[in-house]
């Protein structure tokens, strides 16, 4: 039997039911909703229905909600099922066990389970690492470049370079949207702005369109994109678990990178920049994940540092010069990336264990993600002072928190790096105020790898300081960066680091990209501009670089 109950329809047939709960019974085929404000449906399995009794749940994908299960905290499970959602009643969990490395609850059984008919009012979001391109035109042929990051039979969600303002607002009609899946898939509908907000950090728009004269057709096509959509975002929440099956529609056509994306206009001086960046757009689409659900992918992360690695094991240098080249990036992003890389170079690649080296780089990567949760107004401070000291410190609990579930990574090597990265040999530094022999020796090459590139970027208080002028400093407070450390990064990179723009003494300006054996320039590339490397970069001098251009007399500092 059935019964209206708001926008609902009940269904009180056992038998209903029971059927009901047998097509939930598959990858992808049931979420959790948590009964606490702010909750979002989250992966589970339905693995079996005891009818009338009880039904087993695999919640690994989300074992950290285990324990807020066991204390009686209540929930739904929601379903997608002949173009309808299904939910049940509020539900408690009786019981949570660990088996093997899988994390399994009992719930009681539902009495009943209530339909919406409303089919789009179902949004289905697209997870880290699943990547839709968007293409978007308007009137006169104009047209922009994006990426979907949600999907329902009413309208879409996307992350659109901030230059589309001027389209949004010049289009008397409906704008075409074409969604471009990575198994070569295109889908294409018409669609109006409804309401956008702007991420001046990342120089993107977040836009919500709704659809326009969506026809029959266009209408199954939808809700196969949205069921596929939440497949896969199942199963990528699952560590990689195989016995979910992964949806066609994201099984790209080849390893290239998608040719669809507001990433994927960006311009990078050097081949090793535009792969550099592949890892940036990981951190990029991380940072925005931990400030929805303060959550670390920690798949994703295994697979973008291990691509660190092969990048710094093939190139060194050409990655060094690479990370001066992502100006474009979140500032979060790009000084992460910076002291992963110069951490890699710095610890050296034979007397380093590759696991070791791999969760120092990924603890490196994320080290500073939690200041994307801050208020903008703090991470603008001119001053710093002890209120807005207490305010920053909270940043590396987040991260270290998020890192709790990457099982592959050291937990050690964690909190070295982003628990000691701010840390000071006199006891002066935060969280937890660590002095002297209380910081492991991976904390005291952190903090010096960290500094020196914080202090070569603009930032609220100060303009960003030439190499000299952070080498003088660091040497000079021996009671606040371990000396030994400095002098080994002074070694290691050379009184001209690359990356670094310097002014010859005929007057040219180059952008170091190697060195040779004795620390001295080996290849520049020379510029007319004070910027960032762009499009702007000249002819390129290797060999006898002091020859043809003079020694270098002074770094030109550049935040990059």
């Amino acid at each position: 039997m059935a019964q209206a109950q708001d926008d609902f329809v009940r269904i009180t047939s056992p038998a209903e039911v029971e059927s009901l709960l047998d097509q939930m019974i598959e990858p992808g085929g049931a979420s959790l909703l948590l009964d606490k404000p702010a909750s979002s449906p989250q992966p589970v399995l339905l693995t079996e229905q005891v009818v009338g009794e009880s039904l087993l749940l695999d919640v690994t994908a989300i074992r950290e909600v285990s324990s807020q299960l066991k204390r009686g905290l209540g929930f739904r499970l929601l379903g997608q099922i002949a173009g309808k959602m299904v939910r049940t009643p509020m539900l408690k969990a009786e019981s949570c066990s660990v088996s093997g490395d899988r994390v399994v609850c009992t719930s009681d059984y539902p009495l009943y389970l209530e339909e919406l008919q409303r089919r789009e009012s179902f949004r289905a979001r697209l997870r880290l690492g699943m990547e839709v391109g968007a293409i978007l035109r308007g009137d006169d042929d104009a047209s922009a470049q994006g990426d979907l990051k949600d999907l329902s039979l009413e309208g879409c969600q996307l992350e659109l370079p901030a230059s589309v303002a001027s389209l949004l607002g010049s289009s008397a009609h409906p704008l075409e949207i074409e969604l471009c899946f990575p198994d070569g898939t295109h889908f294409t509908m018409k669609g109006s702005p409804r309401h956008q907000a702007s991420d001046p950090e990342r120089q993107a728009l977040r836009v919500g369109f709704r659809f326009e004269a969506v026809t029959g057709e266009q209408e199954r096509k939808l809700w196969y994109f949205v069921r596929e959509i939440e497949r896969e975002a199942t199963r990528s929440a699952g560590d990689g678990d195989s016995g979910r099956l992964p949806s066609l529609l994201f099984q790209a056509q080849s390893a290239a990178p998608p040719a669809v994306g507001r990433r994927n206009l960006l311009d990078y001086p050097t081949p090793m920049a535009r792969r550099l960046a592949r890892v940036a757009g990981y951190l990029d689409a991380q940072l925005l994940e931990l400030q929805q659900d303060g959550s670390i992918d920690s798949v994703q992360l295994s697979r973008h540092a291990d691509r660190l690695l092969l990048l710094a094991d093939e190139d060194a240098e050409a990655l060094l010069f690479a990370t001066r080249c992502l100006y474009r990036e979140p500032l979060l992003v790009r000084h992460g990336l910076a002291v992963a890389v110069h951490l890699l170079v710095l610890a050296g690649g034979n007397s380093v264990p590759r696991d070791v080296r791999k969760a120092m780089a990924a603890s490196a990567m994320v080290h500073d993600l939690g200041k994307g949760l801050l208020s903008r107004a703090l991470m603008e401070a001119k001053t710093f002072g002890v209120d807005e000291r207490a305010q920053l410190e909270p940043h590396v609990a987040t991260v270290l928190e998020g890192l709790s579930t990457c099982h592959w990574l050291s937990a050690s090597v964690a909190r070295s790096v982003v628990g000691g990265i701010n840390e000071r040999l006199d006891g002066s530094g935060y969280p937890g105020g660590l002095a002297s022999d209380q910081l492991h020796e991976l904390a005291r090459m952190s903090a010096v790898v960290d500094v020196v590139d914080a202090m070569r970027r603009d930032r609220a208080d100060r303009p960003a300081w030439a190499i000299d002028s952070v080498y003088r400093h660091l040497l000079k407070e021996p009671g606040l960066f371990d000396p030994r450390w400095v002098k080994r990064y002074i070694q290691c990179f050379g009184l001209r680091p690359v990356g670094s723009l310097v002014r010859f003494k005929g007057g040219e300006l180059g952008w170091i990209q190697r060195l040779d054996a004795q620390k001295r320039p080996f290849q520049v590339q020379l510029t007319e501009r004070i910027e960032p490397p762009g499009d702007a970069l000249g002819r390129v001098i290797r060999g006898d670089v002091v020859g043809q251009l003079g020694e270098p007399v002074e770094e030109v500092p550049v935040s990059t």
